[in-house]
């Protein structure tokens, strides 16, 4: 494990892609190089990019890491794509699509399946990015799977997140729900070749301004991503929040923030194994056929099984 170790310390990308594979599993020796290797982590900016199913979320996110490629920067790529029904794995749609950003030495992408996890990211999501961190990338961005509008999960893996929205496809409608648009530190608006995209921004702007007073206000950044056509703004975008989180102070804060979401996150995964584990089937399927019947309800059989394995 030493000389792995040692390898991806070095920059060796064969390495880094047999860590991640390993961290991904959720082996043993996965948690062994994540601790070793954690430390080393907490210098990339972190980008998470989520919006409803054909924002054109792929696209953008390769070509933002075409952007920063242009300015020097190295890239990390982090593409939750749906689970495959029969192996649980991912489609690798997202792969496919950024086969050219594969070829640029100074840009990784790693496409990761959802595995049925909530919030359009995967269950083991905050430690690749961590790996990818630590490997040395300037900036890893995180594209969120589509899934629909719950997509707020990425708020507590990344720095600043770009929600993606399109004009005339009930998006402008959407962005307003279930408060998605107060995790979005940049909006985009893409295919702003696209009728309808001066009335989305405008009615963004007019959303953004019941905002409490003082409070900060995103940018809105018009985007073609398809032709490349933007994206320097929406870098500048990114940047200026960068700015601001470090200005404000608000860096550190953020940063505990999301520690807490990770430590918790995986404190659930954690428990829900063990109560897997120590529940002999018979008695969970005993339980479950209480609830199903109505003679029990669910919060007093899941804390019964809490308390068995908490005990």
């Amino acid at each position: 494990m030493d000389d792995l170790v040692q390898r991806f310390l070095n920059g060796e990308r064969r390495a880094l892609a047999r860590v991640i594979s390993r961290v991904e599993n959720q082996t043993a020796e996965g948690r062994e190089y994540l601790r070793a290797l954690f430390p080393h982590s907490g210098k990339a900016h972190t980008i998470g990019v989520t919006g409803g199913a054909g924002a054109g979320k792929s696209t953008l996110t390769g070509a933002l890491a075409a952007e920063y490629r242009r300015r020097g920067h190295t890239v990390g790529i982090v593409a939750v794509d749906p689970s495959s029904p029969f192996s649980h794995g991912a489609i690798l749609g997202d792969r496919i699509r950024m086969q050219d950003l594969a070829l640029d030495p100074g840009v990784y992408v790693r496409s990761m399946a959802s595995r049925g996890a909530l919030g359009g990211l995967a269950p083991t999501i905050d430690d690749v990015v961590s790996v990818m961190d630590a490997f040395g990338f300037d900036y890893v961005l995180i594209e969120t799977v589509g899934a629909g509008q719950d997509e707020v999960e990425v708020a507590g893996t990344a720095l600043t997140t770009i929600l993606v929205n399109n004009p005339g496809t009930g998006d402008d409608i959407q962005a307003m729900k279930a408060g998605i648009i107060e995790i979005a530190d940049v909006l985009v608006v893409n295919k702003a070749d696209h009728p309808g995209a001066d009335i989305l921004v405008s009615q963004l702007q007019a959303l953004l301004s019941l905002a409490p007073a003082g409070s900060r206000r995103p940018a809105i950044v018009k985007t073609t991503a398809i032709k490349g056509e933007g994206l320097d703004r929406v870098a500048d975008a990114v940047a200026e929040h960068r700015q601001y989180l470090e200005t404000s102070g608000q860096l550190a804060e953020q940063r505990g923030i999301d520690a807490r979401h990770q430590v918790l996150a995986i404190a659930r995964a954690i428990l829900l194994e063990r109560i897997r584990q120590g529940t002999p089937e018979a008695e969970l399927n005993a339980l479950v056929e209480r609830v199903a019947n109505r003679e029990l309800d669910p919060h007093t059989a899941a804390e019964a099984l809490a308390a068995a394995v908490t005990a």
